[in-house]
Formats: C-alpha cells, sequence, structure tokens
C-alpha cells in the first residue's frame, strides 16, 4: 500500500492515536502497538517502523522522545510526571513491527531509513510551528515551550515529515485553535508530503475563522 493510500495517520504519530482512544486501557502498551502495526493487513508497520528507527537512531536526547511522546497523545508534560524511557519504547514498537512484517516477509531484518530528502521542506514546518508556538505554549500549559523546542528539533534533527506529523497530533490532542489560512497550508504541506488529506484533518483539527 502506499503511504499516500493510508487514509489514517501512520507512523509513530498515528500510534499516538492509538494510545489516546478509550480502549488503551484495556490493552497493555505492546499489545496496542501490535494492533496497529496489524491495520490494514501489515500496511501500517512499515511506516511506523521507519519512524521509530528514525527517531532511536538520532541524536535528539530522550527527554524529547518522552516529552513528544506524551504531548501527542495529550498527556501532561511536566518536568516530574515524564517516566517512560522513550527510547527503550522505540526499540519496543521496532521489534513489535519487525515481528509483524516478518509475518510476510520471514528474512526481514530492520535496517535505518534513508535520510530525508527534501531540504525546503524543513524551513517550511519549522515556520509553522513558530507561528504556532504561542497557541501551543497556552494549550499545553506546564512544559508547553519545551513541547515546541521538541518539535523543532525532530524538524531539524531528525525529520521534517514526521516532525509535522508530531506537530498536528499535538494541535490535535490539545484542541489548539487554528486560523483558516494557517489550516489551509497544513494541508498544502501535506500534499508536498504525500499524505492522504485525512492525514492532516481527520476532523479533530480545531479550524477557526482567521482574525478579522
Amino acid at each position: 500500500m502506499r503511504r499516500q493510500d493510508i487514509w489514517i495517520d501512520f507512523g509513530l504519530s498515528g500510534l499516538t492515536k492509538w494510545f489516546a482512544g478509550p480502549w488503551a486501557g484495556e490493552a497493555t502498551p505492546e499489545e496496542i502497538v501490535a494492533g496497529a502495526a496489524d491495520w490494514g493487513d501489515g500496511a501500517y508497520a512499515a511506516t511506523l517502523l521507519d519512524d521509530a528507527l528514525r527517531l532511536l537512531e538520532s541524536s535528539v536526547p530522550t527527554r524529547v522522545i518522552d516529552l513528544l511522546w506524551r504531548a501527542a497523545i495529550g498527556l501532561p508534560c511536566d518536568g516530574d510526571d515524564v517516566r517512560r524511557d522513550g527510547r527503550a519504547w522505540l526499540g519496543d514498537i521496532v521489534r513489535i513491527c519487525a515481528d509483524r512484517i516478518r509475518l510476510d516477509q520471514p528474512s526481514f531484518t530492520p535496517v535505518p531509513p534513508d535520510p530525508p530528502a527534501d531540504g525546503p521542506l524543513e524551513e517550511a514546518v519549522l515556520e509553522e510551528i513558530r507561528a504556532a508556538a504561542p497557541d501551543v505554549r497556552h494549550a499545553v500549559g506546564a512544559g508547553g515551550a519545551e513541547v515546541v523546542g521538541a518539535l523543532e528539533e525532530v524538524v531539524a534533527r531528525v525529520d521534517p515529515d514526521l516532525g509535522f506529523r508530531l506537530f498536528l497530533r499535538v494541535l490535535k490532542a490539545y484542541l489548539v485553535p487554528v486560523a483558516e489560512s494557517r489550516y489551509l497550508r497544513y494541508h498544502e504541506l501535506g500534499e508536498r508530503f504525500g499524505y492522504h488529506e485525512l492525514v492532516v484533518d481527520d476532523g479533530t483539527l480545531q479550524s477557526v475563522p482567521d482574525p478579522a
């Protein structure tokens, strides 16, 4: 399945939505990941594996991974309440996804994904994060400024694609209002990344009219 044919948010950003659902308390974290990896007869597993590997092997601090995982789910980001070791968690995700892929490709061995190719998209995503930063800081509350910095770090040091999807997930998780002009720019960026339009907005992005 081509990425643009995946009509739900995919990869690591999409996984956070599985953890924000009402069913999250009825299964272990590993069971939730396995369910996501199996979506679409395993079509989801490759995108989730790529995101997790890319972030796991990056130079960003584990603190950044911890913060963005919690923020993308909508959990409090207070510095004293970040308990999960983000890199160990990413390692679990890689293992579960690789096991799912091996059901169809027994000889599969995970390899680091290719580096991001489109430099101009990095600056475009950073501009959108910076434009939304005051609203994100206000919506997140304690730790909001650190979340914004973490998003910028992932865009600049890991992958603009992953950073943009995590940014959108934070906006959705905290119901951050998005002016219509920005909303349209997000869809334009999504097209440039090759997303299905529902990856940008699945009905939970809070679009509001531009200020008069």
